[in-house]
């Protein structure tokens, strides 16, 4: 490494001029308890290169201050998915070159992460992939329209196993009402966690909530479908014991309950 790769860089000096903003929202919003902590680790010059390069063409930072036109995103009258949380990108990327008439829009606060998936699609170009920035909340909330998203993703959010945190928790009834007000009727949402308490509390927040039936007779969990690719984290878990759960709902039709009535 060169000395001048060492040189403190200025704290007014963004980390990237191009490329994903450490706040994007600022002020502009309360400060909600959060279900995500930004990780801002060691970025590699790969991931560095592809936020230069590829963030203005295919990265999204997520303001607060505009409402999104998903078909102009897209440059294509594509359904889309948001997926929240992708870690390093992997699977998504995998998943977007398996189901190339989907276009998936992939939230995260992690930097890594958003360059190497920024790189993957690069590589194998990928044009219905899109990789957003900041607090998913806000994008919904004041960024998405009614009805606008043809699926939801939520992939081994953060458990926040001690008691005192699980306020933080992602799949809660409050985000449960303002996903279902941006999916349109018959949009799947699903969930998967490895961590098992988290999956028994979110099977009971979804069989509960008005807006969402399970897809399976049962009324449990489902197994993993094919479409959700195995990834080496997981892998991992699964060579050591952990249970992964997944979970399939459906958002109900406008005016119906969860039992169809």
């Amino acid at each position: 490494m060169s000395d001048a790769s060492r040189t403190p860089r200025p704290k007014s000096e963004p980390r990237f001029p191009d490329g994903p903003q450490p706040d994007p929202a600022g002020s502009h919003f309360e400060r909600r308890i959060r279900s995500f902590q930004p990780r801002r680790s060691r970025v590699t010059q790969g991931q560095a290169d592809a936020l230069q390069r590829l963030w203005p063409k295919w990265g999204l930072d997520i303001d607060g201050q505009r409402t999104l036109h998903l078909a102009e995103l897209f440059a294509a009258d594509l359904p889309v998915v948001l997926e929240i949380g992708f870690g390093m990108g992997e699977a998504t990327a995998r998943m977007a070159a398996a189901d190339p008439d989907t276009g998936i829009l992939a939230v995260d606060v992690h930097t890594p992460g958003q360059g190497n998936l920024l790189n993957l699609a690069d590589r194998a170009g990928l044009s219905n992939l899109r990789v957003a920035n900041g607090d998913a909340i806000i994008l919904l909330r004041e960024m998405l329209t009614p009805d606008s998203l043809a699926g939801l993703r939520v992939y081994f959010p953060d458990p926040w196993p001690k008691k005192r945190h699980h306020k933080r928790r992602l799949i809660q009834p409050e985000f449960l009402t303002l996903a279902a007000s941006r999916l349109r009727p018959g949009a799947l949402l699903h969930c998967a966690t490895d961590w098992e308490p988290y999956a028994e509390v979110m099977l009971d927040v979804l069989s509960a909530h008005p807006d969402f039936e399970n897809t399976r007779p049962d009324g449990g969990f489902a197994p993993r479908p094919d479409f959700r690719p195995l990834t080496r984290f997981e892998g991992q878990g699964l060579d050591k014991g952990h249970v992964v759960n997944d979970l399939l709902f459906r958002r109900v039709p406008h005016g119906a309950d969860s039992t169809g009535t």
